[in-house]
């Protein structure tokens, strides 16, 4: 009897689902920037990037990463969606300029490394992964960037290390914990369009 090839499935494209997922974890930055902001010096404290680290756990690397640079789009668009009803080029140029761009980046870590342990969400891991993109992308880029713009290094460590860091380790475990149970109650189906590829097709 002769073998048939195995196939599998990959996820192309997005979906309409997908789209929505995207638009409602965009929103979802924006709410968390309005309620709970505490100024401290040119970068508020805010809960923001409680959603960048729980867009990517809950939706993966492609939708969350999307849904980081939707907010990011609309804010650079001109819609006042940043704590004080910033918005437009400014904050992009400003000392926030580098958190703003590391969100992107620290989005796409978490997605990567949650797909890693899929289909089973673990929570620890899930912390480690909040704290490598969420923490640890995003001040490798926010640091140096105040840096510059502010013209003083110890003041940018100081607020990058010393004021956040405490605020964004509980993020880190809230997130997770977050999707833990949302990953063990409703998974969220992968991205995109699934279609079966064979062995043909990948040696192709």
């Amino acid at each position: 009897m002769p073998d048939i090839p195995q196939r599998r499935v990959r996820y192309r494209g997005l979906t309409a689902r997908d789209i929505a997922l995207i638009g409602i974890f965009a929103a979802l930055l924006a709410v968390l920037s309005m309620p709970f902001a505490i100024p401290v010096g040119p970068v508020p404290i805010t809960l923001q990037t409680l959603g960048v680290m729980l867009a990517p756990s809950l939706l993966g690397a492609k939708r969350g990463t999307l849904a980081v640079l939707t907010f990011l789009a609309l804010t650079l668009a001109g819609l006042p969606l940043l704590p004080g009803g910033r918005g437009g080029v400014a904050p992009f140029l400003g000392p926030t300029g580098g958190y703003l761009l590391g969100w992107v980046v620290g989005a796409l870590v978490i997605g990567l490394l949650v797909q890693l342990m899929l289909p089973r969400y673990r929570f620890w891991a899930g912390v480690g992964a909040n704290i490598a993109g969420g923490i640890g992308v995003v001040y490798l880029v926010g640091v140096p960037w105040s840096a510059v713009a502010l013209g003083d290094e110890m003041l940018a460590a100081l607020l990058g290390v010393g004021v956040f860091l405490p605020g964004d380790l509980a993020k880190a475990v809230a997130a997770a914990a977050v999707a833990a149970a949302v990953h063990r109650a409703y998974p969220v189906p992968p991205a995109g369009r699934p279609v079966a590829v064979g062995a043909e097709d990948d040696a192709g």
